[in-house]
């Protein structure tokens, strides 16, 4: 009998059983968000200052949840990375399943924003409430990038829960293996720079491959 099981209940370990993905040790496996960063113009800083003042405001009031994450964080810094523009493409709430035939098993979800360039998979955002952890978007995350990758080709995700962020990589070979960064916070100075300078690399990056393919 096949198990379905929704993306957002899936846990690593499940992931782990039922399609042989490993968490690498390796520390060369992932650079992309730390090494070679693009350096960030004065504007792009104090635009970056405004989104973190504009968060410390929502936030000393209620708690910013998965709408304001959006609104407040997400569009802002997805703009100044220039994915809203040529040959970027956005698409929303995309539905994904993969399956195990082995094990009979099925997987499906949805994805909160999912960022294309000519038809090559870029990022999965997945945005949550401030008050959970930025961590517990990833076995979701992964499920939709081991659904998208292509043997030996790198595909990246995108963590935030508005105050965190966490930079994800799988890449399929004999077994998917993935990687992830530490948590950046927006509560720490410098770090939002880095986050913006990481998807601007990831970008560019996503960008060579496509046009080498």
């Amino acid at each position: 009998m096949v198990k379905t099981i929704q993306a957002q209940d899936i846990t690593l370990e499940e992931l782990q059983e039922n399609f042989g993905l490993q968490l690498t040790t390796d520390s060369k496996f992932f650079r992309e968000w730390q090494d070679n960063l693009p350096s960030l113009t004065d504007e792009e800083k104090r635009s970056l200052e405004r989104v973190r003042s504009n968060y410390f405001n929502l936030v000393n009031r209620r708690p910013l949840l998965e709408e304001g994450v959006k609104l407040v964080i997400l569009a802002p810094l997805l703009d100044l990375a220039g994915f809203f523009q040529s040959p970027f493409s956005i698409t929303t709430e995309t539905s994904v399943e993969i399956s195990d035939e082995d094990n009979d098993l099925i997987v499906r979800g949805r994805i909160d924003v999912l960022v294309l360039q000519q038809r090559f998979w870029i990022l999965v955002i997945e945005s949550k409430r401030t008050k959970f952890d930025v961590t517990a978007a990833l076995p979701q995350a992964l499920v939709y990038m081991l659904k998208n990758s292509q043997h030996d080709r790198p595909t990246f995700a995108f963590l935030l829960n508005g105050r965190e962020f966490v930079f994800v990589k799988l890449q399929k070979a004999d077994v998917p293996i993935y990687g992830r960064s530490y948590a950046l916070s927006i509560e720490k100075e410098n770090e939002l720079e880095q986050v913006l300078a990481a998807l601007k690399n990831i970008g560019n990056l996503s960008y060579q491959l496509t046009i080498n393919s």
